[in-house]
């Protein structure tokens, strides 16, 4: 048995496709009711009726057909005399006599009815009936089909939401403001008067939503003021927003519903031409006479009888009244098709809401998710405007500004600021949906980092941030407006770039005047860069250093010609190879060079004209042999070579020549003998030959005087000469690694020793003469903790105090 809430839910699941139904399906469905209510009576009338034929026998036939007694003495009078007198009185086997029995009438009554009566007039409320469920099967078919229905409720459910989500009034009311030019806000009278207006339709949704209307703003009301969203609206908006890109991308692409409701259409036109046809034509047949002729004189007397059908006239004008609904009907159904054929709905543009709005980026919609739109803009074109709300990025966009206030607030984005290894205060924002508002607050920020954050808006509120200097932006997308440039033009110096792929650099980049220092990473800048780049680099008058990280097969010609003032330039070429290098020479003011795995395997010729040149670094770039390194006694002012990760064998003896070096890194080759000559160069403070093949370290290393950092971690020493104690200046000494059986007591003179790395080696016992290194600490002795014991317990006790870290 169904129960009243089943009916409940069922007249709701009906009602709630109500924004599917154009005017002409809602007038369809009444006069689909009236045709019903006109079945229902017919069959009601004839159900009813207790004798629907009246038959009375027949007892004189004029011509075969039967006749009156009357009418048979005024013909008989008429072919005597012109001049008939009075009638004359019956005679008595003329007169009609009721002589039969009420069973006999009534066997009479139904035979005539079955035999006599036309199929017309019998079945005519059982073809209305039949009529109007076909009608009304042809309305719902669409509804309920099952390529359809899915889609139909997916589009009404997602609909609902769109207008119980408080976004919707808050996107449009902003709309609203935006065209009068004034905040939103609504005075309590027009709140009223908007509730009750809502109130009286029952199909009002719980939010009011208006929509800027040509008549709003003439008339003087104002927009609804729109409330923050808190936490669970904007969830509840982003869903909505995730629904609606899926159902788009799911119906977009297919016109089944349209096709559809085509057809049902046209079933109907078809259908409407057909009782037309015939009805009309049949409704001749409804008589109120009938002559009926039954064989049975043997039982009754009588051969011919004489009906009266008593519902005819009122069949006749329900009839009437059915064909004229049917050709309402008719034409409704001809103006529906007529309406699907000259219209293109399978496009649905919201080219008139772009222009009212903000909103610009609403796309246009095809197919099925057009044709719906189509469908309920001729139910009230404010349905399709509410739902255009969530086809926005922009949109979108604004509501994930908003959660991601929410969400970071002052309090926890405070939590976030770092001291980095300079010394700024920095702030790394990681994978967020955007940039939180809450960031301009925190006016302390030196260092803003933005890492996998797809969309970013840099916006005026920046130039809240007066300490920064300071900006990496790693894997994002970075839009900057032009009073936040303004603010950057001025007070940004640092600037680090990193894309996943290939991409230009944007163009407000060249806009900061005062940059002194340009990372960047995965960007295109190849020779055929283009002329607003070309144009850009040359605006950028302070900048004073490069850093590329990409795959170039020479170096630019826009930074070794519009950035002649460059002091320090860093290419990262990723492995692949470096073939011109000529157009380094334009470089005059370079003083630092670094060209990273760029596949050289020789030092370039290029480089020894660059007079200024303090350091060079030329890591990873498959180097065999150093010839070269002769020629870098013309750098009188390079004091930093960096010849680490290659593959260089040996040291040429020319490396004597560089007297005024002083950092010299050969770690990570595969050295095996030291030229005696590499200790004429003793303004060494920083000697690196880790990760090579040494067997011994010549005594001459005592030369090197004004050494503080030596390190041979991994290499096959042995034994340590005692020259290198004797460079009493030597604060870390890196030995792990090797093949040492013992350290000299000599480790006990050097005094300034802070880092002393002795772990992987086959020492068995650690000098005591280590008590005389006052500047070495425990957290800085890097050897196996067994070692440490065979120290005696005043040295162990002394490394202990210490608190400082290496």
């Amino acid at each position: 048995m169904i129960t009243l809430t089943e009916l409940k839910c069922l007249a709701d699941a009906q009602s709630s496709y109500h924004i599917l139904k154009p005017w002409w399906d809602v007038f369809w469905y009444y006069i689909t009711l009236i045709m019903l209510l006109v079945a229902v009576l017919a069959g009601a009338l004839q159900l009813t009726q207790s004798r629907v034929l009246c038959c009375l026998p027949c007892k004189v036939e004029l011509d075969h057909p039967c006749a009156v007694p009357w009418d048979v003495l005024k013909a008989s009078g008429n072919a005597s005399s012109s001049d008939p007198g009075p009638p004359l009185p019956l005679p008595l086997p003329l007169r009609i006599q009721n002589d039969l029995h009420r069973q006999q009438y009534s066997y009479i009554d139904a035979v005539c009815y079955e035999k006599q009566l036309h199929w017309f007039a019998k079945f005519f409320p059982y073809l209305v009936l039949l009529h109007t469920l076909i009608f009304a099967a042809c309305s719902n078919f669409w509804l309920h089909y099952p390529s359809t229905s899915s889609r139909l409720e997916h589009f009404v459910a997602i609909l609902h939401k769109c207008f119980d989500s408080p976004w919707t009034t808050r996107a449009l009311s902003e709309t609203v403001a935006e065209q009068s030019g004034r905040p939103p806000a609504l005075s309590k009278s027009k709140v009223l008067l908007a509730s009750s207006a809502c109130s009286a339709d029952a199909d009002c949704p719980k939010q009011p939503l208006p929509y800027p209307q040509p008549g709003l703003e003439a008339a003087g009301l104002e927009s609804p003021t729109s409330s923050v969203l808190d936490k669970k609206e904007g969830e509840q908006a982003k869903a909505i927003f995730e629904k609606v890109k899926r159902f788009r991308l799911h119906v977009e692409q297919k016109d089944v519903i349209y096709r559809v409701y085509l057809k049902q259409i046209i079933v109907k036109v078809i259908l409407f031409v057909l009782i037309v046809t015939y009805v009309p034509y049949f409704l001749t047949y409804i008589s109120l006479e009938i002559d009926c002729s039954v064989d049975v004189q043997a039982f009754t007397g009588y051969k011919r009888y004489q009906c009266v059908y008593s519902l005819a006239e009122i069949f006749k004008v329900l009839a009437s009244f059915y064909v004229i609904l049917v050709l309402l009907y008719g034409l409704t159904s001809s103006y529906s098709l007529w309406w699907m054929l000259r219209s293109s709905l399978k496009q649905y543009s919201f080219e008139a809401l772009r222009e009212q709005s903000n909103y610009s980026d609403i796309p246009d919609v095809k197919n099925d998710f057009a044709f719906i739109l189509h469908l309920a803009d001729q139910y009230d074109p404010l349905y399709a405007k509410r739902f255009s709300i969530f086809l926005s990025e922009v949109s979108e966009n604004k509501l994930k500004q908003i959660n991601l206030n929410n969400e970071w607030t002052v309090e926890k984005l405070k939590s976030k600021l770092v001291k980095n290894s300079q010394d700024k205060v920095e702030l790394h924002l990681f994978m967020l949906s955007g940039l939180p508002d809450n960031v301009f607050e925190l006016t302390e920020v030196e260092v803003l980092s933005l890492e996998l954050i797809p969309e970013v808006k840099l916006p005026p509120a920046v130039s809240q941030l007066v300490n920064l200097k300071e900006l990496h932006v790693y894997h994002s997308s970075l839009m900057v407006d032009h009073p936040a440039l303004a603010f950057l033009e001025e007070n940004l110096k640092i600037l680090r770039l990193k894309f996943t792929e290939m991409g230009k650099i944007p163009r407000w980049v060249f806009h900061l005047r005062n940059l002194r220092e340009l990372y960047l990473s995965g960007c295109v800048l190849p020779e055929q860069v283009s002329t607003v780049q070309v144009e850009g680099f040359q605006d950028l008058k302070n900048l004073r250093t490069l850093h590329l990280k990409s795959s170039l097969s020479r170096i630019p010609q826009v930074i070794t010609d519009l950035l002649p003032s460059l002091q320090k330039l860093s290419l990262d070429n990723e492995g692949s190879k470096l073939v011109m290098l000529n157009n380094l020479k334009k470089m005059v003011n370079l003083k630092s060079l670094e060209l990273i795995s760029c596949d050289l395997e020789r030092i370039p010729h290029s480089i020894f004209s660059l007079n200024n040149l303090h350091e060079l670094d030329l890591k990873e770039n498959n180097l065999k042999t150093v010839e070269e390194i002769i020629s870098f006694q013309h750098l009188q002012n390079l004091s930093c070579l960096k010849l680490w990760h290659n593959n260089i064998a040996y040291i040429p003896a020319q490396i004597g020549a560089l007297a005024n070096l002083e950092q010299l890194s050969l770690d990570h080759n595969n050295i095996e003998n030291l030229p005696l000559q590499l200790f004429l160069c003793t303004k060494l403070h920083y000697l690196d030959l880790s990760y090579n093949h040494l067997t011994f370290i010549p005594e001459e290393i005592q030369y090197l005087s004004n050494l503080q950092y030596f390190a041979v971690t991994n290499n096959n020493i042995e034994m340590l000469p005692d020259g290198l104690f004797q460079c009493k200046k030597l604060q870390c000494l890196l030995l792990g690694k090797n093949s040492l059986m013992s350290l000299s007591p000599h480790v006990g003179e050097l005094s300034n020793l802070t880092h002393l790395e002795l772990v992987g080696n086959y020492l068995e016992t650690l000098p005591p003469e280590l008590e005389g290194c006052q500047s070495l600490k425990r957290s800085c002795l890097i050897v196996e903790e067994n070692l440490l014991n065979t120290l005696p317990p005043p040295v162990t006790e002394r490394l202990q105090t210490g608190l400082d870290k290496c």
